[in-house]
């Protein structure tokens, strides 16, 4: 299982130490420390569309007007923050968030 998001980001904490202490194994990417690949930003956007972009982040806000009409794939190259997290990957099924509904799928 891979859980990415950012080292800062209170809920990608939250999510690993529940997945630590639910006795899974899980590898934590920091994709600002190690940026995603053009074809790992792909498979996310195919996954989850402009979803996977936080668009309430102060990120996003600081987008120049260019980059916040450009595509999910360019603005998660320039500024990976922006991502919407946590995205855990577990057996090539993908989640997005944090919320009861991947809690529960991730947990048990």
């Amino acid at each position: 299982m891979i859980l990415y998001g950012i080292s800062t980001c209170d809920t990608c904490k939250k999510a690993l130490k529940a997945i630590e202490n639910a006795g899974k194994s899980v590898t934590f990417r920091d994709v600002r420390k190690d940026p995603l690949s053009e074809d790992e930003i792909a498979r996310l956007v195919h996954e989850f569309g402009d979803r996977i972009i936080n668009k309430t982040s102060t990120t996003y806000r600081g987008f120049s007007d260019f980059l916040k009409m450009s595509e999910p794939e360019a603005q998660i190259a320039a500024q990976p923050a922006v991502m919407k997290r946590p995205v855990i990957e577990d057996e090539g099924r993908f989640s997005l968030g944090w919320d009861d509904t991947v809690q529960a799928a991730v947990l048990k």
